[in-house]
């Protein structure tokens, strides 16, 4: 292989969802009331991407779009964002889903998705990816919708195989119940990841899908077992459990903020993860700054354009910033 013909290396590759939120600019008013929204680049693997370049990490995503406007603001956006778009392609077959939703803080976001008859973003082929950049990638991060239709589950699986645990392979377990039937359909995939991952995020729900088990512990332990070195277990207002292979663990707390919409705190939290693993910082300190850029996010209106730098995360760490006095329920 020549210089020109090796992969490009990425802090972090991420693959799965992307689409165009539409965010009421109203808050506490249902959606057959709101007049005015704001459009925002949206979809968790999207989302995790932008926040980990926020935090100065060089990050590309791999996704489709519709062949459409709003598959072209896509791409402009994640350029913006610095994010590298080379693999985000389009589908002339289905549109670029959009996803509603109301904002009733503290602690309920109804989120309404329109990604039929199909979503462009479970149309990714295995002959399409760039196989040696995932292996390359510093970390490479999967989400459970992918499992959810082919072609995207099989080819998450052929993704996750190629890698083989190469560097830190992240499975945001991602569960969203209107992709699926029931959970005894999705648990069987979620397995098969859970094989070729180094780490595992979610909250109980999405724990509760991929291992049966409901209890913080013993989700922990669940997903060990199952084959991760981490295990990150999101617990609402609890906070964070995050227990390694090697016995290393650190269960920390929300960091308290007035929450404005909580939607995409989990992928703020997401990108940090990734940011504090790829810095080799300890356990602690990783869900430390994790929580802090979550709870920055659900202080916040948007998603994408809401995740914060690096220096912002330290000024809340630090005090800075005025928390405000609601905790951040879950970062879902």
């Amino acid at each position: 292989m020549t210089d020109s013909d090796a992969p490009q290396y990425f802090d972090l590759i991420t693959m799965g969802r992307i689409g165009v939120d539409l965010y009421p600019l109203e808050t506490g008013v249902p959606l057959t009331k709101v007049e005015t929204f704001g459009k925002f680049l949206g979809g968790s693997a999207a989302n995790v991407a932008v926040a980990a370049a926020r935090l100065g990490r060089s990050t590309a995503v791999i996704t489709r779009t519709g062949d459409d406007p709003f598959g072209a603001y896509l791409h402009e956006a994640l350029k913006d964002f610095g994010v590298d778009d080379r693999w985000v392609t389009p589908v002339a077959a289905y549109p670029t889903p959009v996803t509603f939703c109301e904002i009733f803080p503290p602690d309920d976001f109804p989120l309404y998705f329109y990604r039929r008859p199909k979503a462009p973003d479970l149309e990714i082929h295995t002959a399409e990816l760039d196989l040696a950049a995932v292996r390359e990638a510093g970390i490479f991060w999967i989400t459970g919708t992918g499992l959810s239709e082919e072609p995207s589950r099989s080819t998450t699986l052929d993704a996750l195989e190629a890698r083989a645990k190469a560097g830190t392979t992240v499975f945001d377990l991602d569960w969203r119940p209107m992709f699926w039937r029931d959970p005894d359909e999705a648990r069987p995939y979620y397995r098969q990841a859970l094989r070729h991952a180094t780490v595992a995020v979610g909250n109980l729900d999405e724990c509760e899908v991929a291992t049966g088990v409901r209890e913080p512990e013993a989700c922990a332990e669940a997903l060990l077992a199952a084959g991760v070195e981490l295990a990150v277990v999101k617990q609402g207002p609890r906070g964070v459990l995050a227990v390694h292979r090697d016995g290393t663990r650190a269960e920390v707390p929300p960091v308290p903020v007035d929450v404005v919409n909580g939607l995409g705190a989990g992928d703020a939290f997401g990108g940090s993860l990734c940011h504090g693993l790829l810095s080799g910082w300890d356990l602690e300190r990783t869900m430390r700054h994790a929580n802090a850029a979550g709870a920055l996010v659900a202080s916040r209106l948007a998603c994408s354009s809401a995740m914060p730098t690096e220096a912002e995360v330290a000024d809340l760490l630090a005090g800075v910033v005025p928390p405000g006095g609601a905790s951040l329920p879950s970062q879902s």
